[in-house]
């Protein structure tokens, strides 16, 4: 049994290593994607210029208008005239937020009543909008603990991201979808691509067993997975400077679980797709929702109750816990523990109902 098991991995390995496109698709895409993703897919908003409509000649208003100018957060800062300017650089989308400082704006800040300033934002574009807005709020705050040095004196401290660099949270996050996402193809492809040529039917007469044939399509995609999982770590210490404080042993338990779940979900997927098209299909038809509910784009925690609670047979997500939390705080192995359990749960189940599948295709 373990020499046929053998002779079809290596079968396995030599179609997708002698296949000129799949050693690419290996390689290359996960790399353009880590690259593309850690720069591009931010939820940071910077070098976005906004514009000020000061009614006040006061000194107030200009020091509050100066240290708009001096943040890093706005590249420039358009000084407007009147509230017809307003309307125009809302509508044209030159700006998303206009500042608008009251005429009474310094006298009110120095007899210490409250001076209000309004924010005028762009609601086709909320999310930047709203960021936007707690910069500026933040520059207020800001400016009136300096001014009032004996009150309000907060000190921030951020942990497991000093600098609050994006960067950190998107390299592991990506790391686990790219590592998703190779597991599932490589699985999903595996047994529709013996159908689609025309040599499925040559393992059927063959004397591996139905198990062995899945053991033998899990091996290569398990490794294929954990050497790709590697890459995109290594690339993200080595070049996007992702700090690794916890243990490799208990990165590569988790992974090594995680995959297996993967496995299951792209085994199920090859066993109903008679075309490698289908299964690319049906590929997506899981990543998509995986990445949706797995915390990455959106906190779990502003989803519905009905959908947080779905989010729990979702392996992605706990991985991307478990991911993030050894790479930048040291998670200990007790809770990356914790974490891996549900996945261990969803890739026994994967993997049975996909062995069920499978033995019900062949019948």
């Amino acid at each position: 049994m373990f020499n046929r098991i053998k002779s079809l991995i290596i079968k396995e390995f030599l179609a997708v290593l002698r296949d000129k496109t799949s050693r690419i698709v290996l390689i290359v895409p996960p790399i353009i994607q880590l690259i593309i993703f850690s720069f591009a897919a931010t939820l940071e908003v910077k070098q976005v210029p906004i514009a000020v409509l000061n009614r006040d000649s006061g000194k107030a208003s200009q020091e509050l208008i100066y240290r708009f100018e001096g943040s890093s957060y706005f590249p420039k800062v358009y000084h407007l005239v009147n509230p017809q300017q307003v309307r125009n650089y809302i509508d044209t989308q030159k700006v998303p937020l206009v500042v608008e400082i009251n005429d009474d704006f310094s006298a009110k800040f120095y007899s210490g009543q409250t001076a209000e300033i309004q924010l005028i934002l762009d609601g086709r574009k909320t999310n930047v909008s709203q960021i936007l807005a707690g910069y500026v709020n933040g520059i207020v705050d800001e400016y009136n603990r300096d001014a009032n040095t004996s009150k309000n004196m907060i000190i921030s401290r951020n942990w497991f991201n000093e600098n609050l660099d994006y960067r950190l949270y998107t390299v592991p996050c990506i790391a686990g979808v790219i590592t998703t996402l190779l597991g599932l193809i490589i699985t999903a492809l595996s047994i529709a691509r013996e159908r689609e040529f025309g040599t499925f039917d040559q393992l059927l007469v063959s004397p591996l067993e139905p198990m062995e044939i899945l053991i033998g399509k899990t091996v290569p995609a398990f490794i294929f997975g954990m050497l790709e999982g590697t890459l995109i770590i290594t690339a993200g210490v080595l070049i996007f400077k992702v700090p690794f404080h916890g243990s490799a042993l208990a990165l590569y338990f988790s992974m090594s679980i995680y995959l297996l779940a993967v496995i299951g979900v792209g085994l199920f997927i090859s066993s109903i797709s008679k075309t490698q098209q289908q299964a690319i299909l049906g590929t997506f038809v899981f990543l998509v929702p995986a990445i949706l509910l797995s915390g990455y784009a959106t906190p779990v925690e502003n989803m519905p109750e009905w959908l947080q609670a779905v989010t729990i047979i979702n392996p992605l997500k706990h991985f991307l816990v478990i991911i993030k939390g050894i790479l930048l705080k040291d998670m200990p192995f007790i809770i990356v523990l914790q974490y891996t359990i549900p996945i261990a749960i969803m890739a026994a189940i994967n993997l049975a109902v996909s062995v069920q599948m499978f033995k019900r295709r062949l019948e």
